[in-house]
């Protein structure tokens, strides 16, 4: 554990192989990303006012997993500058920024759930 605060283990351009474990929780990472593009998929057609925040998180799925499909071809396959470890970290913090995005729109959605807008209220006094 004390290796990952180090910088020769982030930075070095030729890294060991990901452990058996480290592989078993990327590829379930994978996984949860192609379920959730599958689920999204089918439930679409209900989604009503939630379809812009469903079509994001399919975006994002979408897209985590195929970064991340190339990322652990590169790792599998031991190409040096392309498996090293600070392309995880930086996918890391891209997702991370993306989720934040994708919760400020859910935010938005859900604020203005309740109101009506001020179309809708001159609206109902015109014939």
């Amino acid at each position: 554990m004390q290796h990952l605060f180090s910088l020769s283990y982030w930075f070095n351009l030729r890294p060991e192989s990901l452990s058996h474990v480290g592989q078993t929780f990327f590829i379930g990472l994978l996984s949860l990303f192609l379920l959730i593009i599958i689920v999204v998929f089918i439930s679409r057609k209900r989604a009503g006012r939630y379809r812009g925040f469903l079509k994001r998180i399919s975006n994002f799925s979408f897209g985590n997993l195929i970064i991340g499909g190339f990322l652990l071809f590169f790792n599998y396959e031991i190409i040096p500058f392309f498996s090293a470890r600070f392309w995880l970290a930086v996918w890391g913090i891209i997702m991370l920024i993306w989720l934040y995005f994708i919760a400020k729109s859910l935010k938005k959605i859900k604020t203005s759930q309740g109101t009506p807008s001020k179309e809708d209220e001159i609206k109902k006094y015109l014939p």
